[in-house]
């Protein structure tokens, strides 16, 4: 077969990447080749492929779907968020400046649309079918006439769209007929229907709307699939803090002030629940780097922005932002800077990634990111940091704690160790660990030889579970994705869709109707 779907949403956070990415895994498994695209990305998290190009990390996630290798062909452009008004462009996998919301949709944009056109083609050619994910909703008709990444995209490659809406938040009938009137009769021609997502309870309450939505738009319902809980996968639009996360074995907990706690399997009898918190620092990035500690049985993670919340933690982490000496400025407005040098002085453990493991040094001079100069960092590690304007993007492999580790890396910051015990290109002092690698939690061996170390270090009575995967979980994870896909969408309509493009004959929504 041949052909290819966008997979739009009537909201940001409707279900778009995990959708994409089920329907990615449910194709693979039907023996078809098949390849993820996004566009445009706006994200905080990110990955390195194996060529050294910077994509977003959902992206990434789609084509292990897909079983596939991530390439900078799967998202073209990535916007890095500084600010509420300005982004770093990554175009290819590599940064190329930074740009205001009002420069980059006042036409930069545009400019784009050839290279992210000529990228679906390059896939194409090397695929049978290729899922494209948008972005926010194809009704934000403000951005309309630049757009490469919702409907401009699908009139370009002439693909069919089907529209994603969020019916736990409420209102999803409202946002599919709104969405679709609010469209150009061209693009409108090109909607072919509607997937309801995460729905709860009896789907034949539903199914009177569904046929009314019918009526209204003349488009089908391609499928409801159920509320899942505990998926975890990579999602990424904007710049939000993380919701909660668990992994689908709810082994572990990820939780926010205010948000949803999941449970936490218990540790074996006699030994101890090992507790993680997280800084929420400002423009959070990689937060995903924690996942691996949430998949392991018997320790809790959470997300944090009060001193008071580390007494009785037995990890914090730092984690990655696009922002170190805002996240500086940040930890030592809160009192977590003081906190933090605290557990140091006591040998409690602390760990910092990336722009956490520079905040955890003595001194940055920063030209490039904030342009703030010289700044004084928390002294907790010898490390001196000098931004550079080229960023590092690498896929590092090592050993540390007697065990192999692959991670990646991106960063403007340079890092100058002066001392400390080498650890994973960073070092280490007494309890406290910083390093710029993303991901190395990953490893197996060594996320369980780290538990340990944490747990001697913390008088805790902690074993790890000798036979937790990470990425057999996700694999777990992925494939959950592709059942939901086969088991509540109807695959069949779905395959015609891919393989016949976009239905004729749909009629026009006008505004206001009925």
């Amino acid at each position: 077969m041949s052909g290819g779907l966008l997979v739009a949403g009537t909201t940001s956070d409707a279900g778009k990447s995990v959708v994409t990415a089920g329907i990615c895994r449910w194709l693979v498994r039907q023996g078809v080749k098949v390849a993820p695209f996004k566009g445009q990305n706006m994200s905080l998290n990110s990955f390195v492929t194996r060529e050294g190009a910077e994509i977003g990390r959902a992206q990434a996630m789609q084509a292990q779907a897909a079983r596939v290798e991530p390439t900078a062909l799967m998202n073209p452009v990535l916007l890095k968020p500084g600010s509420d008004r300005s982004s770093q462009v990554v175009l290819m996998g590599r940064p190329v400046g930074e740009l205001s919301a009002r420069g980059y949709h006042g036409g930069r944009q545009q400019a784009l649309l050839g290279t992210v056109v000529e990228c679906l083609q390059e896939l194409r050619a090397t695929h049978d079918v290729v899922i494209c994910e948008g972005a926010g909703s194809p009704a934000e008709i403000n951005l309309r006439r630049n757009d490469i990444v919702n409907m401009g995209i699908a009139r370009a490659a002439g693909f069919p769209v089907v529209v994603v809406g969020d019916i736990d938040r409420g209102g999803v009938f409202a946002q599919f007929f709104g969405t679709t009137a609010l469209l150009a009769p061209e693009d409108q021609a090109l909607v072919a229907g509607y997937l309801v997502n995460k729905f709860r309870g009896d789907v034949t309450l539903l199914e009177p709307g569904l046929d009314m939505l019918y009526d209204l738009t003349g488009r089908r319902t391609f499928g409801v699939l159920p509320y899942a809980h505990g998926l975890g996968i990579d999602e990424e639009d904007g710049m939000g803090v993380p919701p909660a996360r668990a992994e689908s074995r709810a082994r572990g907990r990820v939780s926010l002030p205010g948000a949803v706690r999941e449970s936490v399997v218990a540790p074996p009898v006699g030994e101890d629940v090992l507790r993680v918190a997280v800084c929420a620092v400002p423009l959070m990035s990689n937060f995903t780097d924690v996942d691996a500690l949430a998949a392991e049985p018997g320790v809790v993670v959470r997300f944090v922005d009060r001193p008071e919340e580390l007494a009785d933690a037995d990890l914090v982490v730092v984690p990655g932002t696009r922002g170190t000496v805002k996240a500086l400025a940040w930890l030592r407005e809160r009192g977590l800077a003081d906190a933090l040098a605290r557990r140091a002085a006591e040998g409690r453990p602390v760990l910092g990634i990336c722009g956490g493991f520079q905040a955890l040094g003595e001194h940055i001079e920063d030209d490039v990111e904030s342009r703030a100069g010289a700044v004084e960092a928390l002294g907790l590690l010898p490390v001196r940091v000098r931004f550079a304007p080229e960023k590092t993007l690498a896929r590092p492999a090592g050993e540390a704690l007697g065990e192999p580790v692959e991670g990646y890396e991106i960063h403007h910051g340079v890092a100058d160790v002066r001392g400390g015990e080498p650890f994973l290109d960073g070092c280490r002092v007494g309890a406290v660990w910083g390093t710029h690698w993303h991901g190395s939690l990953e490893s197996d061996g060594f996320r369980r030889a780290f538990l340990r170390e944490v747990a001697a270090a913390a008088g805790r009575r902690f074993v790890p579970a000798p036979d937790t995967s990470f990425g057999a979980l996700r694999e777990e994870q992925l494939d959950r994705l592709g059942d939901l896909i086969e088991e509540h969408a109807d695959t069949d309509a779905l395959l015609k869709l891919i393989e016949s493009g976009p239905p004729g004959g749909l009629p026009f929504v006008p505004p206001g109707a009925p």
